[in-house]
This record gives C-alpha cells, sequence and structure tokens, in this order.
C-alpha cells in the first residue's frame, strides 16, 4: 500500500503574488500539477494534498483530479507539523508514505520509483531523497556512512560553520513506513532556530534511516523566488527541446523557443527561431514553423509552413501555408491546401480545399467552401451590435479587393463579386455582385482656397 502526500500550504512571500506559489505556472502547468504528476505512475492508493495559505482557491485549481483528498495545515507551523496533520486521515493506513513538496516540480517519475524500490527492498524506515550541490546554501545537510545509512540531518541555519562543509543536502523527499513514522511524530519539537516542527527531526527517531543520491541535481530544485522559477522553466525547456530533437525535429535556435508538455511533434519537423508552443499543440510530419510564430492549442497537419503567425484553439490540415502576419483565432478550420497570408484574420471559420485569403482581410463567423478565393480587403461584418451572424460562400467563388460581406448573407456556388461591393443579400450561384456606388467625376476640379 502506498499514499502520497503533498505539501502545499505555504504561502511563497518571496514569490511576491497574489497566487499562492504552488500554483505559480511552469512551462503549462502549475508547480502542484507537476508534482502530481510525477508520481501518477505509481497509482497510490491515497493522494493527500496539505493545503492553507489559500486553501479553497488551491483546491479549486485542483478539482479535476479525481481521488485527491485535501487535508488543512492551520496555521502553518513547519514541515513536520504539516505531516502530523496526517495521523487522523491516515488513522487506519497500513503501508508507505511517499512525502513530496509542492514547490519543488522537476523530479523525475524513474528517480521517485527508485526512491520507492530502494525503501521497501532494505526495509528502511526511512528513505530520503539526497543530492551533492557545488553551492548547499539554504539546504539542510545529510549525515550518513558509506553504506547510505543516515544519522542525522541539520537544516542549513541550524549547521556549526563545520557541518556546512558537508555538500550532501536534503532533497526534502521522503518515503517513510507510515506506522513507524506515526508513532514519532507527535514527539517533535520546536527547539530549533525558525521555531517550528522539521520532519527532518524524525529521521534520527527512525532506523534504519537510508538515502538514495540522485544522479541529476536539478531534478530537487525548489522554487522561492521569481528567480528559482526562470531556472526550473529553463530546465525543463532544455528538457523538453532535447526530446524532440532525439524524435526527429530540427530546432535551429533551440533556447530561442518553448513548449509545453503538451505540445508533439511529428517527424522532420523543423522549428525556426523564436517559436513557442503552449498548451495541447500538435504539429505533424514535415512541418515547417517559424521563424516567430506561436502556436496554442493548435492542431497542424503534415507539410504546413507558418511563418510570423499565431495559430490558437484552431486546426490545419495538411499541405497548408500561413502567414506573414496572419492570426487563427479560437474555432477557425483550415482544409487541406488553404493559404493564408499577410494580416489576415480568421476566426470561428472554416475554409475549404484550397481555399485562398491572401491579403488584408478578415473572416469571421463563415464557412467558406472549396477553391474560394478571397480578394485583398475582403471584411466578412459579422456583428450587428448585439448579435454574430454567419457568411456562407460557396464553391469556386471569388470577391474583389474590399469587400465587405455582411452578415447573414448566403453567396452560391462559382460567385464573383465585384471590386469595392457592399453586399447585405444573398447572390444566387454563378452571378456577378456589385454593390458599388456610382463614380462621379468632376472635370477641371481645383480645391476651394480658404
Amino acid at each position: 500500500m502506498l499514499a502520497v502526500a503533498v505539501l502545499a500550504a505555504g504561502k511563497g512571500t518571496r514569490m511576491k503574488s497574489d497566487l499562492p506559489k504552488v500554483l505559480q505556472p511552469l512551462a503549462g502547468a502549475t508547480l502542484v500539477e507537476r508534482v502530481l504528476a510525477s508520481c501518477s505512475s505509481l497509482a497510490p492508493q491515497r493522494q493527500l494534498l496539505i493545503v492553507g495559505h489559500q486553501a479553497e482557491r488551491v483546491e479549486q485549481s485542483l478539482a479535476g483530479h479525481s481521488g485527491l483528498e485535501f487535508v488543512l495545515q492551520q496555521p502553518q507551523n513547519g514541515t513536520g507539523h504539516a505531516v502530523q496533520q496526517l495521523l487522523e486521515p491516515l488513522a487506519d493506513f497500513e503501508g508507505d508514505l511517499l512525502v513530496l513538496n509542492g514547490d519543488v516540480p522537476l523530479l523525475r517519475e524513474e528517480t521517485i520509483t527508485a526512491l520507492l524500490e530502494q525503501h521497501r527492498s532494505s526495509g528502511a524506515a526511512v528513505t530520503l531523497l539526497t543530492a551533492r550541490l557545488e553551492n548547499p546554501t539554504g539546504y539542510g545537510r545529510v549525515f550518513a556512512d558509506g553504506q547510505g545509512n543516515v544519522s542525522a540531518i541539520v537544516e542549513h541555519r541550524d549547521c556549526s560553520e563545520a557541518q556546512r562543509t558537508n555538500n550532501l543536502t536534503n532533497a526534502g523527499i521522503y518515503c517513510f513506513n507510515w506506522r513507524q513514522l506515526a508513532a514519532v511524530l507527535p514527539k517533535l519539537k520546536t527547539d530549533n532556530d525558525q521555531g517550528e516542527l522539521y520532519l527532518t527531526d524524525t529521521v534520527a527517531m527512525l532506523q534504519p534511516a537510508m538515502h538514495l543520491e540522485v544522479a541529476d541535481a536539478d531534478e530537487i530544485n525548489g522554487i522561492n523566488d521569481r528567480f528559482q522559477l526562470s531556472q526550473c522553466e529553463a530546465v525543463i525547456q532544455d528538457r523538453l527541446r532535447r526530446h524532440w530533437m532525439a524524435e526527429g525535429v530540427t530546432f535551429v535556435d533551440p533556447e530561442s523557443c518553448t513548449l509545453s508538455d503538451g505540445t508533439r511533434f511529428g517527424r522532420d519537423v523543423v522549428v525556426e527561431p523564436q517559436c513557442h508552443f503552449r498548451g495541447d499543440t500538435s504539429v505533424g510530419d514535415g512541418c515547417r514553423i517559424g521563424p516567430g510564430s506561436l502556436l496554442d492549442n493548435a492542431c497542424v497537419g503534415e507539410r504546413v509552413e507558418i511563418v510570423y503567425s499565431v495559430v490558437r484553439d484552431a486546426s490545419v490540415a495538411s499541405d497548408c501555408a500561413i502567414g506573414p502576419y496572419a492570426q487563427l483565432r479560437p474555432g477557425a478550420e483550415l482544409a487541406e491546401g488553404c493559404r493564408v497570408g499577410n494580416f489576415v484574420e480568421i476566426k470561428k471559420s472554416r475554409l475549404g480545399r484550397g481555399s485562398k485569403v491572401n491579403h488584408l482581410s478578415y473572416i469571421g463567423d463563415a464557412e467558406l467552401g472549396e477553391q474560394v478565393n478571397v480578394g485583398a480587403g475582403t471584411i466578412t461584418a459579422n456583428y450587428d451590435g448585439v448579435n454574430k451572424h454567419r457568411t456562407v460562400i460557396g464553391a469556386g467563388s471569388k470577391t474583389g479587393a474590399n469587400s465587405v460581406l455582411v452578415a447573414p448573407i448566403n453567396l452560391g456556388a462559382n460567385v464573383t463579386v465585384g471590386a469595392g461591393s457592399t453586399l447585405t443579400k444573398d447572390v444566387p450561384a454563378g452571378s456577378l455582385a456589385l454593390g458599388r456606388a456610382k463614380q462621379l467625376v468632376k472635370e477641371n476640379w481645383q480645391t476651394p482656397q480658404a
């Protein structure tokens, strides 16, 4: 049996934020979401989140996580006090307790699995994760022998000068035999520099105590301020880019691009500099993205080229070309072979196969058939001041430059709209539609003098 407890009660004063620290975003997910994800493969029987500062807000943010139990720590009086709050909800639990920190988001699943396996195979009462740091300032020091047996953990502020030369540090990640831990939790005292109950003090009360040293010290990076948040972001971004390059993606300038965990690429994708991928974005084989593009919850087919453009909550089928300086807003759907060009905005509209909107146009709440050609400056006037209305353009139709289609309006197949027309009525298939004022010319005209 396994229970997982995540410490998430702290305020995070040094973040200088209205958000609780564990809800700070990191590569598209909150810190606490990343921590929960890191142990999901263990399939624990119990998952408990110890909350305190803005507890209701933290609970609301995790409402979609089924089976998560929330335990209130009030007031917050240290890590030992936090775990003491589990004595009642885990009163009948038999098994191991894995304790994670909600502000340590870089742990890999395989590291946590190795910690649990070592704990169980060794028969230890407690096994903790450790790392050797070049600069261990601020971290508790772990004192152990060559066989991995831990004798004590001393917080940095409580260390003597001699003890501070030890660079084996406590990551704050523990695996306990719950019954043995529950027996010593009530014995914790506040006789330390902070006047708090330290979970680390239980290690000296539990025997045997063991440690597992992590190979990559970046995994235990904690977050207390914005700078540390940026450092963790850099680590995650490097991991993501390296993963996808190993899968056949080319990043021309990797460090200038950012990804989310939900980003997925096919093979032979080329990502130019200054491209950013957010949310659940997928990019198919053979695409070329960028430079200077943003894809957010975008679904992109194969062999698509997107240059200096934004695609958000939209789908682009194979063999399309987007940009430069185009924006596909939520609900935009492009079928195969479409072309969307300079300074074009498309919102909640579908373009049929092979249709083109090349220049300076707004297409909103519209349905375009196949092989439609939208002339430069065409606007679908979809809003009457109260409601949005649909525009339908049949296959093979084309609009002239600076046309305005006032919705609701339906143009049949193979319609030609003359340049400069403003249309307010439906047009039958195969027609030419003109809606412009009569041209007036006054010869020998001179501007009146003031």
